[in-house]
C-alpha cells in the first residue's frame, strides 16, 4: 500500500470513530438550526424571534441527544434514511418554537420527538439478514441490468410522447401542472427514475463499467424535460456526489456529510454574499437549505395547524383505501394544503401524512414505529451488500421519503422494488474488483 493511500485510509478510520462522529452530528445539529434562522428571513411561513431564541436552543440541545444513536449504530439503509429524518424533526422542533400557526405546540413537539425515537429503533437496529431463497447468478444478474436499461429507455420514449419540454428550472412551474401521464406510465416513470436507474448506476459504477454508468446518468437526465422536476434535474449530479463521498469517507461519515456539507455551503454562500434568492448563491440556498431541508420540517408545522381544526383522514388518503371508506377530503392532501395555505402543492413525509393527518399527534408515534419496521425490511434485504453499493443505489430515496408519504415512496417511487432487487443481488458480485470498460477493451477480456 502506498503512503498516500495509507494516510487516506487512516483519515477515513479516524473520521468514523465515535469521537469524530459525535462532534460531527452535534455540529450538524447546530448547523441545521443556524440555517433555519437564515431561512426565516426569506420564507414568511417560517418565523424567528430573538426573544424566544433561548427556548429554541434548549429544545434543540435536548433533542440533539437523539443524534448520538448515529454514533453507536452501524451503517445500514436505515441509518441513511434515519439521519435525514432526524434532521427533519430537529428542524420542526426549532421552527415550532417560533411558529405563528395555532395548535397544541408542546404536545405536538413531544409527539414528534417520541415518534422519531420509535421510528429509529427498528430502522437502526433491525438488521438481521433475510434468508436468500432467490439469488441470481452473476451472469443472470448482468442480464437483469441490461433489462433495466432497456425498460428505462422504453419508458423514457413513451413518456416523452406525453411531455418533453426543454425549459429552464426557473420556468418549470409554468408547464408542470398541465402534465398528465396514464397510470402505467406514471408508475414506470417513478420506478425507473427513483429506483431502477440509481440501482443500475451503483452496480455499473462499483463494477468498473464507467461507460455504462455514464449512460445511466444520461437516461436519468432525460427525465427532466419529461417530468419538469428539480428532483429529476439534480439526480445525476447527486448520485455522482454520493459516489465520490462514499469513496472518500466511511459509510456513516458519508451519510452525515451528504447533508451537512451542502447545507454548510449554502449557509456560507448566502451569509457571505448577502445575495437575494434570485441570484446564483440564492438559488443554491433555496434549493438546498430551503426546499431540500427546511420545507420538509415546515410541512409538519403546517400539517399540525391544519389538522388541529379539521377531520383526520384515518388513512383514507391512500388511493387503494379511499374507495372503501368515507373520506372528508376528495382531493389529494397536497392539493388540500395548497388550497388552504397558498404555498403550492405541499407534499409531506410519513410523519405528517401517515402520522399527523391520519391519526393525530397522540397516535402518530405508533404509526412512526410501524413505518420504521417497514423500512427496516430494506436493512434485512440489503444485508451482506457493500455499504457503498447500498448508499449509491438508495441515493435518492431519503429525499423522496422526506417529501412524500410512506405509501407513495414504497409504491410510486419504488422503494419496495429496490428491496426486492437488493434481495436477489448475488453476494459474490462485488467480491472481486472488476476492470473498467476501457481496461477490458484494451486487454481484450470478454465482458
Amino acid at each position: 500500500m502506498s503512503a498516500p493511500s495509507g494516510m487516506i485510509n487512516d483519515l477515513r478510520s479516524r473520521l468514523d470513530s465515535k469521537t469524530a462522529l459525535t462532534v460531527l452530528v452535534l455540529l450538524h445539529s447546530a448547523l441545521t438550526c443556524l440555517s433555519l434562522i437564515k431561512v426565516a428571513t426569506f420564507q414568511y411561513y417560517i418565523s424567528f424571534s430573538v426573544d424566544r431564541l433561548w427556548v429554541a436552543v434548549i429544545v434543540a440541545a435536548g433533542f440533539s441527544v437523539v443524534s448520538l444513536l448515529f454514533v453507536v449504530a452501524r451503517f445500514s439503509f436505515g441509518y441513511f434514511v434515519g439521519f435525514y429524518f432526524y434532521t427533519m424533526i430537529l428542524g420542526f422542533l426549532w421552527i415550532e418554537v417560533f411558529s405563528h400557526y395555532s395548535y397544541e405546540q408542546v404536545p405536538a413537539g413531544i409527539s414528534a420527538a417520541l415518534a422519531l425515537v420509535l421510528f429509529l429503533l427498528p430502522l437502526l437496529f433491525v438488521r438481521g439478514p433475510l434468508r436468500q431463497r432467490i439469488a441470481l447468478s452473476n451472469a443472470l444478474f448482468q442480464h437483469l441490468l441490461t433489462s433495466i436499461l432497456a425498460v428505462s429507455a422504453i419508458t423514457i420514449a413513451v413518456a416523452a410522447t406525453y411531455n418533453f419540454r426543454l425549459v429552464s428550472v426557473a420556468h418549470i412551474y409554468d408547464y408542470r401542472d398541465s402534465i398528465e401521464f396514464p397510470a402505467a406510465v406514471r408508475y414506470l416513470t417513478g420506478w425507473v427514475s427513483s429506483t431502477l436507474l440509481p440501482f443500475a448506476f451503483a452496480c455499473y459504477w462499483l463494477l468498473g463499467h464507467r461507460w455504462r454508468a455514464g449512460l445511466v446518468l444520461i437516461l436519468l437526465l432525460l427525465f427532466y424535460p419529461i417530468t419538469l422536476t428539480k428532483f429529476a434535474f439534480f439526480t445525476p449530479a447527486w448520485l455522482i456526489a454520493v459516489a465520490v463521498l462514499s469513496r472518500l469517507l466511511e459509510a456513516r461519515t458519508a451519510v452525515i456529510a451528504s447533508i451537512f456539507v451542502p447545507m454548510l455551503v449554502g449557509l456560507i454562500l448566502i451569509v457571505v454574499t448577502g445575495a437575494p434568492l434570485n441570484s446564483v448563491p440564492g438559488r443554491y440556498f433555496d434549493i438546498v437549505n430551503i426546499r431540500m431541508i427546511a420545507t420538509a420540517s415546515s410541512a409538519l408545522d403546517i400539517y399540525n395547524n391544519f389538522f388541529s381544526s379539521h377531520p383526520l383522514t384515518w388513512f383514507c388518503q391512500i388511493s387503494v383505501l379511499k374507495p372503501l371508506m368515507h373520506c372528508p377530503y376528495e382531493a389529494q392532501l397536497s392539493i388540500v394544503m395548497q388550497d388552504a395555505y397558498d404555498l403550492g402543492k405541499l407534499n409531506a413525509s410519513l410523519f405528517a401524512t401517515e402520522g399527523i393527518a391520519s391519526v393525530g399527534i397522540y397516535l402518530a408515534p405508533l404509526t412512526a414505529l410501524a413505518s420504521g419496521f417497514v423500512l427496516a425490511l430494506g436493512n434485512r434485504a440489503s444485508a451482506g451488500l457493500p455499504p457503498r453499493f447500498i448508499l449509491i443505489s438508495a441515493g435518492v430515496l431519503p429525499h423522496a421519503l422526506l417529501n412524500v408519504p410512506l405509501s407513495v415512496a414504497m409504491i410510486t417511487h419504488g422503494a419496495a422494488l429496490l428491496f426486492v432487487l437488493w434481495y436477489v443481488v448475488p453476494r459474490s458480485l462485488f467480491a472481486e474488483k472488476r476492470p473498467s470498460d476501457g481496461e477490458r477493451s484494451r486487454s481484450g477480456t470478454a465482458g
